[in-house]
């Protein structure tokens, strides 16, 4: 049964409603976790507009930020006691999609886990579905954990400069 799950992490609610699941299965399973967070490329063009007053490199604060919520959620896993590893991609070949069932692939995972908005419509055709992706081209069974209708009503426009795309 499921010991090695894969986790996207991403800071948005539905990413951490994902890896509260993952976290209870892989305690229930007595499974590990491997956390992955993806820099891509709309985060670099986000990272532009939201640093774009800051001296430095926007490029290091992504990676910065994407390690403090593999950091994060790692201890949520832990507290529960549930194993777990990080991995970070920083690069920007490759849709957030395709970096996910790959590592789900390499690694390899018994099943993928992740929060999805559940968007429909127009918001989905707008900003994509990630999770779709994920569901269609998974080498391994997908949990797609779904944000509650509140959250699933937020404006398109609404976005926290985290450094990565929330999985719609």
């Amino acid at each position: 049964m499921y010991q090695r799950i894969l986790v996207p992490v991403d800071g948005s609610a539905t990413a951490q409603r994902g890896l509260e699941e993952a976290t209870r299965l892989g305690k229930l399973t007595q499974g590990r976790l491997r956390l992955i967070h993806v820099i891509d490329e709309l985060s670099f063009a986000l990272a532009m507009d939201a640093y774009a007053g800051h001296a430095g490199d926007w490029l290091s604060l992504l990676r910065v930020d994407g390690e403090r919520l593999l950091a994060q959620a790692k201890a949520v896993a832990e507290a529960a006691g549930v194993e777990a590893d990080t991995v970070l991609y920083d690069r920007r070949s490759g849709q957030v999609d395709e970096l996910v069932t790959a590592e789900a692939a390499r690694w390899p995972a018994d099943l993928i886990v992740l929060g999805t908005h559940g968007r429909r419509g127009v918001g989905r055709v707008l900003m994509g579905s990630s999770a779709e992706h994920i569901l269609r081209h998974a080498p391994v069974p997908v949990l797609l954990v779904r944000a509650p209708e509140s959250e699933t009503r937020e404006p398109l426009h609404v976005r926290q400069p985290t450094g990565a795309l929330a999985f719609e």
